[in-house]
């Protein structure tokens, strides 16, 4: 076998271990009334509805497959993918939206993610999807500001030449379901996430911005990242205006390690 036919079969034997579906596939199975997801075991007759929600550019193989899996046991659930990915389920609603610059199919689809999250009760079990763009789509702003704000604070992230988890630590601070925001919103509900990583060393509260995870950054660390890419007076204004009072305490902070909200995720 000469060297470009080996590099081929390697390079397609690696993307295909990886495909989203396979993933889901591997780490996802149902045995009797149990769902084992990874090392996680959830019994099934203890719990009322399923609800699958996410968003990610992996999310439309993710969501297909996830239906595959649970089928009729799924009650409803939404998943946000970028323009050209969606695909057809039966369970889960999908919408195509704008990435990496959020626009108002991303807006109107994560106000429903947020809806869903938050009429799950004490004995439902709410599935994440989540990968690489999950940042983007999963869009929304802070009170006061608006969705042109916030799609004028993402361009000005993505030109600045700050890193992912830099940009995402802005992201977080300026948003209601980013930053372990969904998890705190689902309790007291049981919450899996199913994680795709995009970033080096699998930080899972920089992918997709960490909805379902304790958030390790600060709104000083956001502002901190404004002010070093030389962004405070391109940024609008009431942006910055939430983010300092922020940082002085007047809005809650991203929830934390030893917040009740990750108990039951």
């Amino acid at each position: 076998m000469n060297p470009i036919t080996a590099a081929e079969q390697i390079f397609n034997a690696g993307v295909d271990s990886v495909l989203p579906d396979r993933m889901i596939r591997n780490h996802v199975k149902i045995s009797g009334s149990e769902l084992n997801a990874g090392n996680i075991t959830v019994t099934l007759n203890d719990i009322n509805n399923i609800y699958v929600i996410g968003a990610g550019k992996a999310g439309a193989m993710m969501a297909r497959e996830t239906e595959t899996i649970l089928a009729d046991r799924i009650a409803g659930g939404h998943v946000i993918v970028k323009y050209g990915s969606a695909c057809k389920l039966n369970f889960i609603r999908m919408t195509e939206a704008g990435h990496p610059i959020p626009d108002s199919n991303g807006f109107a689809a994560t106000a429903k993610i947020l809806a869903i999250a938050a009429d799950a009760s004490e004995n439902d079990l709410v599935i994440c999807l989540l990968s690489g763009g999950g940042s983007a789509l999963l869009a929304d702003f802070p009170e006061g500001s608006s969705p042109e704000e916030m799609i004028m604070v993402n361009d000005l992230l993505i030109r600045s030449g700050a890193d992912i988890r830099e940009i995402n630590a802005v992201r977080k601070h300026l948003s209601k379901i980013k930053g372990g925001h969904l998890a705190k919103t689902v309790y007291p509900a049981t919450l899996v996430s199913l994680i795709l990583s995009d970033v080096i060393g699998d930080p899972l509260d920089v992918i997709a911005s960490g909805p379902t995870v304790p958030d390790t950054s600060t709104f000083d660390d956001a502002l901190n990242v404004i002010e070093n890419y030389h962004l405070t007076d391109s940024m609008p204004q009431k942006i910055m205006c939430f983010l300092k009072e922020g940082s002085r305490g007047i809005h809650p902070e991203t929830p934390k390690y030893g917040d009740p909200a990750f108990e039951k995720t």
